[in-house]
């Protein structure tokens, strides 16, 4: 298991939880249906992506540098830095907001540790070890299937809703759909597992170079991509249907905070299910900042032409783990504006919804170029769903502006 795993975790992370928990609770069992919907997209996109990276030994945004026009480049990175910041910036908060439900821990201080926690990590560590203690911290998921054993689940109306959902068409489904499509569906998920496919190259070539060990190694890929997507995607699913069953059944339908959405399970599934909750939302938060930040970093070294890469170490590559230290305590700053984090989680994956449509476009266009992959382009139904992916994100993100 490589960086399909970790990049599938890091897919569920705060920003991923609270919008499935808003999504269960708002309309119940009737958003179980996006789960299957978007498991084969997001394992088409994200296979294009880790190909893309294997194949020329490049990044994503070293490849659109190469390949497109300046300003391409420079308005999807752009996009890119603002989605992460505020995406980390609503995670730690919501790390934060929960270490002080469990802990008592001053929120505040929860943040300003969980930051410097993960900087120190990045920047101290090499990857090669690093990467141990992310795939570990990728079992924090299995929270959300063991939150089912504490609730009861009437499964016959879970199968009927999942393949025939009760939803009307309106700027409110809209939003939640392409929250949940932002959230699982994001950019920084695409620079990231391109950025460690090179990583986990270990100087090896790339395969438009030395075609000698293909077969095994994009079989690898492909198993790796497709089985860590499929975690990421059930593990949605768990969440989704556990705060259907308890806090839409309760008539809790808006999710105002972290706190709210973990302590609301207490009284209607014990304090097992809320435990469970919390920790969870803690686990992959420490896989999904890194990954923000380490996205992030990727991109913009590779746009400025600085070394890049968390095996480096810090003086060997200054501008790639200073913006990991940047956008780390830049969101830290904008954490501490008074918004409630849970909605700051959701709205940053309606961010991503949006951000993620043209930069699809380009990763399509990459992975079809013979000029970039040589013989080793996407196959035409991968490229077929990658279009549909597109498509469906558009048709959402254009629904929210659409009056009511």
């Amino acid at each position: 298991m490589g960086p399909g795993l970790i990049t599938g975790v890091a897919d569920d992370d705060p920003s991923g939880i609270a919008t499935y928990s808003q999504a269960g609770a708002q309309f119940g069992l009737n958003m179980l249906w996006t789960m299957p919907l978007c498991f084969p997209l997001m394992g088409a996109v994200q296979s294009m992506c880790g190909r893309i990276g294997r194949v020329t030994g490049k990044g994503l945004a070293a490849n659109i540098k190469a390949t497109f026009p300046p300003i391409v480049l420079k308005v999807v990175v752009a996009l890119l830095l603002v989605a992460n910041t505020l995406n980390i910036a609503a995670d730690i908060a919501a790390m934060g907001e929960v270490a002080e439900l469990v802990t008592s821990i001053n929120r505040h201080l929860a943040t300003i540790l969980f930051s410097l926690a993960t900087l120190a990590l990045q920047v101290l560590v090499p990857y090669h070890r690093y990467v141990t203690y992310l795939k570990w911290l990728t079992l924090s998921l299995l929270a959300y299937a063991a939150v089912l054993f504490a609730v009861r689940v009437p499964w016959g109306e879970v199968l009927l809703r999942t393949v025939w959902p009760q939803v009307t068409l309106n700027p409110d489904t809209a939003t939640v759909v392409v929250g949940v499509f932002g959230t699982t569906i994001s950019p920084y998920l695409f620079f990231w597992q391109a950025s460690e496919e090179v990583e986990d190259m270990k100087g090896a070539p790339p395969l438009i170079e030395d075609a000698s060990a293909s077969r095994s190694e994009l079989r690898r890929l492909g198993w790796d991509t497709w089985s860590g997507m499929l975690y990421s995607d059930l593990t949605a699913y768990f969440i989704i249907l556990a705060t259907a069953v308890t806090l839409h059944v309760s008539g809790v339908t808006d999710i105002e905070t972290a706190a709210q959405a973990a302590s609301a399970l207490r009284p209607l599934a014990g304090d097992f299910a809320y435990l469970l909750f919390a920790l969870g939302i803690l686990g992959v938060g420490l896989i999904g900042v890194p990954v923000l930040a380490g996205s992030a970093a990727y991109a913009l070294a590779e746009t400025m032409g600085w070394k890049s890469g968390l095996e480096r170490k810090a003086k060997d590559a200054r501008g790639f783990y200073g913006v990991i230290g940047v956008s780390v305590l830049a969101a830290l700053v904008i954490q501490y504006r008074p918004i409630s984090p849970m909605k700051a989680l959701f709205w940053s994956a309606v961010i991503n919804g949006i951000v993620a449509v043209p930069l699809l476009v380009v990763i399509i266009l990459l992975a079809s170029k013979k000029s970039v992959m040589g013989s080793f382009t996407s196959s035409r139904p991968i490229l077929l769903l990658g279009w549909v992916t597109t498509v469906v994100m558009a048709a959402a993100a254009v629904m929210i502006f659409i009056p009511g």
